[in-house]
C-alpha cells in the first residue's frame, strides 16, 4: 500500500480536487491524507485570533465567508442528494464555531478552530468518492494521530490503532483521512503545526511499513535553489534521508522539517511530485547513496547569532556544559555552532525566551547579538576526503561577507551565516558557480541592490 498526501493547492477547487481523484482512482489500495482547501488554515489563525482579541463580530464574518466557501465548492462539486448531506454537516460545524467564539478564550478553543480546514476538505472528498462510485472510507485521524507531552508523536499508540482500524475495514480501495490533526495526551484536539500533513503522511507510511509515501503540491519536486528567488533552478532526481533532512531543516519549503524522520527510520521511500504536472518524475528519497557531489541550497531566515566570549573558556573543561545547559532550561534548540579558545557562537530561530538565556549567559561572559541574520545551507554528499568543494562555495561568496562557517558534523552540508540583506544574491551566485555552466542560463552578473526577502516576520 502506498500513502498519497495532497496539499492545500491540491484540493484548492472544484477542477482540482476531480483532477487529484483522478490521480488516485486505480486499483492499487492507497491511504490518503488530504490538507485543508488552500487559504482556509489562514482564515481560521483569523478566527482564532479575533477571538483572543475579543473581535467577536470580525470573528463571525470570518465564519460566514468560510462556511460560504466550502457550501459553494459542494454545489459545484456534488450533483446528488449527498450535496444536501455535506450542507447539513457544514452548517453544524461552522455553527459550532460560532457557539465557540462566545466563550472566554482559551488555547484548547484555538486549537479546535484550526482543525476543522481539514475535517471540512476530507468529508467534502469522500462524498465525491461515494459519488462517482468509488470504493473509500474515511477514517478520521483523530481517532489514531496522538502526540506526547513533548509534541513528538506517540508512535506506539498510532501504530496500534492504525493497524486496528485498517483490520476492521478491510477491503476498501482508498482510505481518507486528515493531515495535521491530532489529540494530545489530555485527549484534547491538536496539531502537528503549520505545514504537518507531510509529518501527519511519513507517520503513517513509517507505521503501515508502506511501499511508499507520495507527497504532492504543486512543484516538480524539491529544487536545487530557491525558484522564488533564483532563476534556472531544477528539480533534484534524487536524494538521501540525510541530504533531504538537512534541507527540509534549512528552509526548502517542499517538505515539512521534521518530515522525514519517520520514513527515514522505518526505511519506506518518499517521492515529492507535482499534482498539476503528474508525468514529471519529481524527487525521490530514499537511502540509496548517489555519489559525491552538491545537489542543493537552502536558506533560513529570522536567525538570530549570539557571540559568547569568556578568558575562563581557555583551557577550562565543562564551560560548553554549562552554555548549552542555558539553552536547555528555556528549551531553545541550537541551529549552528563555532567555537575557538576563548569564544563560542551559536544561532537560534526561536526568540522567545532571548531575554532570559541572554542574563544567563552574561554570568559567563560578555555576550553579543546579531539579529537580522540568515543560513545558507549548502546540502549533498560532502565528503571531508573530496578535495575542493569548500574552496568552490567559499569563492562563490568573495564579494559577500560571511559571519559563521560550519562543516563537518555529518558530511552532508556546508552551512554559512550572513546578513539577510545579502541572502538573495548569495542564493544566486552559489547557484551560478556550483550549478550553471557559461552559456547555459547563468547569470553572472552580480546584483547591486540589496533586496531583502524573509520567509516569515522575524
Amino acid at each position: 500500500m502506498k500513502v498519497l498526501k495532497f496539499g492545500g493547492t491540491s484540493v484548492g477547487s472544484v477542477k482540482n480536487i476531480r483532477h487529484v481523484v483522478s490521480l488516485i482512482n486505480n486499483d492499487e489500495p492507497k491511504f490518503v491524507v488530504l490538507s485543508a482547501m488552500s487559504g482556509t488554515t489562514n482564515k481560521l489563525v483569523e478566527i482564532a485570533n479575533c477571538h483572543k482579541s475579543g473581535n467577536i463580530d470580525k470573528a463571525q464574518n470570518v465564519i460566514n465567508e468560510l462556511r460560504e466557501k466550502y457550501m459553494q465548492t459542494a454545489d459545484e462539486l456534488l450533483t446528488s442528494s449527498l450535496k444536501d448531506i455535506y450542507f447539513q454537516f457544514c452548517n453544524n460545524l461552522f455553527e459550532t464555531l460560532s457557539v465557540l467564539i462566545r466563550n472566554d478564550y482559551t488555547s484548547h478553543i484555538e486549537r479546535i478552530i484550526q482543525a476543522q480546514g481539514e475535517i471540512c476538505t476530507t468529508h467534502l472528498v469522500q462524498l465525491y468518492l461515494k459519488e462517482i462510485n468509488v470504493n473509500s472510507i474515511l477514517l478520521p485521524a483523530l481517532n489514531f494521530m496522538k502526540i506526547q507531552d513533548d509534541g513528538e508523536p506517540d508512535y506506539p499508540f498510532i501504530e496500534s490503532q492504525i493497524k486496528k482500524e485498517l483490520q476492521d475495514h478491510l477491503g476498501y480501495q482508498i482510505y481518507l483521512t486528515q493531515g495535521f490533526i491530532c489529540k494530545n495526551p489530555n485527549d484534547e484536539i491538536d496539531n502537528l503545526k503549520r505545514g504537518g500533513s507531510d509529518y501527519t503522511a511519513t507517520i503513517l507510511g513509517a507505521m503501515i511499513n508502506a511501499r511508499e509515501i507520495e507527497i504532492w503540491s504543486d512543484i516538480d519536486g524539491l529544487h536545487n535553489n530557491d525558484p522564488r528567488f533564483v532563476e534556472n533552478t531544477q528539480a533534484v532526481d534524487e536524494l538521501t534521508f540525510d541530504e533531504a533532512e538537512e534541507l527540509a531543516y534549512f528552509g526548502a519549503k517542499v517538505l515539512h522539517p521534521t518530515c522525514i524522520f519517520p520514513a527515514k527510520w522505518r526505511n519506506v521511500p518518499v517521492r515529492l511530485k507535482n499534482t498539476m504536472n503528474p508525468q514529471a518524475q519529481g524527487t525521490y528519497i530514499s537511502s540509496n547513496e548517489q555519489g559525491y557531489g552538491i545537489k542543493a541550497i537552502a536558506a533560513k531566515d529570522c536567525i538570530t547569532a549570539i557571540q559568547i566570549k569568556s578568558g575562563r573558556m581557555l583551557n577550562a573543561y565543562g564551560f560548553l556544559r554549562r552554555i548549552f545547559e542555558i539553552f536547555e532550561q528555556f528549551r531553545t534548540s541550537v541551529d549552528m555552532i563555532t567555537t575557538s579558545e576563548v569564544s563560542v557562537s551559536v544561532t537560534i530561530d526561536n526568540t522567545s525566551k532571548l531575554e532570559e538565556i541572554i542574563a544567563e549567559l552574561n554570568t559567563l561572559g560578555n555576550v553579543e547579538i546579531i539579529q537580522h541574520q540568515s543560513l545558507i545551507c549548502v546540502v549533498g554528499f560532502i565528503s571531508a576526503q573530496t578535495k575542493g568543494i569548500a574552496n568552490k562555495i567559499l569563492e562563490s561568496l568573495t564579494h559577500l561577507p560571511i559571519r559563521m562557517i560550519s562543516y563537518g558534523s555529518s558530511g552532508n552540508n556546508v552551512t554559512l551565516l550572513i546578513d539577510s540583506d545579502y541572502k538573495i544574491e548569495a542564493l544566486n551566485s552559489l547557484h551560478n558557480h556550483l550549478f550553471l555552466k557559461p552559456g547555459n542560463g547563468a547569470h553572472n552578473s552580480v546584483i547591486q541592490e540589496r533586496h531583502v526577502f524573509l520567509d516569515s516576520h522575524c
